[in-house]
């Protein structure tokens, strides 16, 4: 079946009880079982369960994967990627990742005596120099966040497979429409659901789609015993907003073109990063990658400082000042003081993320009205 059938179908199967097309919503805790020590295929919902599996069924058929697992947010899934991991293992991130990312390497992970390096990803080079015998995770984002840079999934993983090393992907940005990171190598898929999946701003989750056996066991072991899952109402919802997930995707992709056409030739703009531009250097490998759009993330360096760029941001009305993405609504944001924030002053400026600044989640609106609203930003800084 084509994407779109998948995603409304697999997982998503009527009611046996009630031929109700909508599968129901399982609130229960916990579950009756046939006898002592007898275990029924639900017992306790942080073990799993319907609503959530359901969400999960859907997830792995659109990712190509064995399996997949729901949690409460995107953090609480990369955050079980690393618990896999022991003291003195090593991680190589990519340099263009979330900041929640960034922190939770830096302040959390490397508590554990896991050590963590930042390298350029989309240079392969970098990358075989950065691994060491204690490497066991790279972890990249295609495209990445905030300066939308794009990472060759397959030569990063076959670069890492030879040492040993699992590859995690998060493909946030791109989400199954566009890219696959399993089926170009990767390990493990990683997504924000509180994003493109969910699509409404209601609801926070994230979800791992794992591509062997012994991974995803050894993964979902790690979630059942660390308890960061899913909540029904959370998976109904995000299952609910995956229906449309490709149709939004493609028409907020078109609209994000568009503007980063027309930002490119500003003249308050200093650049665009868009890898849909032709001039954008990850072009010929997101136009492998990526399937038929390029995303509706971009973002774009005013010709402005600190306070330039925060008025700007400030001052849209249909860009929505908040952090996130993803959703049918528009939203701006200035990484140097928001997603970015928890970035060392000096990481950020040797990653790029400058005072000048802006990213933008193009969302469902007309094209004409958000380009109205960002230009009447430009008149007022």
């Amino acid at each position: 079946m084509h994407f779109r059938t998948r995603a409304i179908h697999v997982g998503n199967e009527k009611c046996s009880e009630t031929g109700a097309v909508v599968r129901p919503l399982h609130l229960a805790s916990t579950f009756v079982q046939p006898g002592a020590g007898e275990w029924g295929e639900y017992d306790y919902s942080r073990s799993g369960n319907p609503t959530r599996k359901a969400l999960e069924t859907t997830l792995a058929s659109l990712e190509g994967g064995c399996g997949a697992l729901a949690f409460a947010s995107g953090m609480a899934a990369t955050h079980c990627v690393t618990s896999m991991l022991s003291a003195g293992d090593h991680i190589v991130a990519g340099s263009d990742i979330y900041g929640g990312t960034y922190r939770l390497l830096h302040k959390v992970t490397q508590r554990a005596g896991i050590s963590v390096t930042l390298v350029d990803t989309t240079n392969p080079g970098s990358l075989t120099e950065a691994i060491t015998p204690a490497t066991k995770l790279v972890w990249i984002e295609s495209p990445g966040n905030p300066r939308l840079s794009i990472t060759d999934i397959a030569a990063c993983a076959e670069i890492a497979h030879r040492q040993g090393a699992l590859v995690g992907v998060d493909s946030t940005f791109a989400t199954p429409v566009l890219t696959q990171p399993l089926e170009l190598g990767a390990d493990i898929v990683m997504h924000s659901a509180t994003k493109y999946l969910g699509g409404h701003s209601d609801l926070v989750g994230g979800a791992l789609v794992v591509r062997e056996q012994s991974v995803f066991d050894e993964l979902y072991f790690v979630q059942n015993a660390s308890g960061a899952i899913m909540g029904p109402l959370e998976a109904f919802l995000c299952s609910r907003g995956i229906k449309t997930l490709e149709l939004r995707v493609r028409e907020q992709s078109r609209t994000a073109q568009k503007l980063a056409e027309w930002l490119a030739g500003h003249q308050q703009v200093e650049r665009v990063l868009y890898p849909g531009l032709p001039d954008h250097p990850g072009h010929d490998i997101a136009s492998r990658q990526m399937q038929g759009a390029f995303g509706a993330m971009l973002s774009f360096e005013l010709r402005g400082n600190f306070a330039a760029t925060k008025r700007f941001v400030e001052s849209t009305q249909l860009f929505q000042l908040a952090v996130s993405l993803g959703a049918v609504e528009s939203l701006i944001e200035q990484p140097a003081a928001m997603s970015h924030a928890s970035y060392d002053a000096a990481d950020r400026e040797k990653h790029g993320i400058g005072d000048g600044l802006i990213r933008l989640s193009v969302g469902l609106e007309a094209y004409e009205d958000l380009q109205a609203d960002l230009q009447s930003a430009f008149n007022i800084v």
